[in-house]
């Protein structure tokens, strides 16, 4: 393990490197730097761990960091979870989120990754990478489990809870764009979501992004299939969901909820008596596939998207899992080019639908 940069004998190469906030999330640091070491023995990724050091060494001494490239970058100034973010990030210059951020900014690391305020992470991201020129509102996107083994990444969750037409353009386009460049697939299938099929269901703002979307699809490259309902974003039909942020974060929370209690009432039919006891033992390894398949966990982080570097928000709650996939998230993004990706797809869209150039960062949190 590594302390500061004056010491540091790193040895996987600083460009595989992430920034980690150490004090974000209800179970920081102690979770927090247990997923970190995870990630670096698993990944052979280098960490910066980011925040108070005699917090994070004491941690840090708690297991064996033999090998692993882990650095701690001090500071004391901490972001809550009750605070104003972009008002925090304006007066903490030296915050473990921005820090983390400025970090990548300065080609220290390739992604950064926090559990902390939401809001904060945003306005970090946009405070410090910056925009990319044609985004109105940068956003925040969740892989959800879909039949089949699939995946739906859903947007916006969070970011932004009024939106215009406009945006929800961008975000299908983003979104399209991330499933093509990060997960892989070759013509991602984009729906807006909506109370019914039909092209005149929804309210206003569904209704006009919808003939926006259909109308760009074409020059943008958008796969786009039409409304989609709740229904389908489980169902393996729809690769990428595009909604406000409002509606969509009330759609992840319940996705979480539910997944939540089916794997409680399955784990307790199955263990309810002693014949159950037996089956149960037979069925665990179905029931942990199932578990890892909807344990949102597993799928560890959500990128910002729109921002000209790569940053990744992680569930409050995130355990030592979370966090490990959440410097994967990070590190397939920054692998994927995803901010030139992005850049490149909003690009074609800019003659025909141009932005509208908004000032401030989001700040809703998710």
């Amino acid at each position: 393990m590594t302390e500061t940069a004056e010491t540091t004998a790193p040895t996987i190469p600083v460009q595989r490197r992430v920034a980690l906030d150490a004090m974000g999330g209800d179970h920081a640091p102690a979770e927090v730097v247990a997923g970190a070491i995870q990630a670096a023995r698993e990944y052979g990724v280098g960490v910066l761990l980011v925040g108070p050091q005699d917090a994070i060494r004491a941690e840090l001494a708690k297991q064996d960091t033999t090998g692993l490239d882990l650095e701690i970058v001090h500071t004391d100034e901490v972001i809550g979870m009750d605070e104003h973010p972009a008002e925090a990030v304006r007066n903490k210059k030296r915050n473990s989120i921005t820090l983390s951020h400025q970090l990548v900014r300065d080609g220290k690391a390739l992604g950064a990754i926090s559990a902390g305020n939401s809001g904060a992470v945003m306005a970090a991201a946009i405070f410090t990478f910056r925009r990319l020129r044609g985004i109105d509102r940068p956003a925040f996107g969740a892989v959800v489990p879909a039949a089949g083994g699939s995946q739906t990444l859903v947007l916006d969750i969070g970011a932004n809870t009024d939106c215009k037409p406009p945006y929800l353009l961008q975000f299908a386009l983003m979104g399209a764009v991330y499933m093509k460049s990060v997960l892989g697939l070759g013509n991602p299938r984009v729906g807006l979501l909506a109370n019914g099929e039909e092209e005149t269901k929804g309210d206003h703002l569904t209704q006009e992004a919808h003939q926006l979307i259909k109308a760009a699809a074409p020059t943008a490259g958008i796969n786009f299939i039409g409304n989609v309902e709740g229904r389908d974003i489980n169902a393996g039909t729809v690769d990428v969901v595009v909604c406000d942020g409002f509606v969509g974060n009330v759609v992840l929370k319940l996705s979480e909820g539910l997944a939540k209690m089916l794997l409680g009432v399955i784990r307790a039919e199955l263990t309810a008596n002693v014949v159950s006891k037996a089956g149960a033992l037979l069925a665990k390894p179905a029931f942990d596939r199932v578990r890892k398949t909807i344990d949102y966990e597993e799928y560890g982080g959500v990128p910002v998207l729109g921002v000209n570097g790569v940053s990744v928000i992680c569930h409050g709650s995130s355990h030592a899992k979370a966090i490990k996939n959440a410097i994967r998230v990070a590190l397939q993004t920054a692998d994927a080019h995803l901010p030139e990706r992005i850049s490149e797809g909003i690009g074609q869209l800019q003659a025909q639908f141009p932005s509208e150039g908004a000032e401030t960062p989001e700040t809703a949190s998710s």
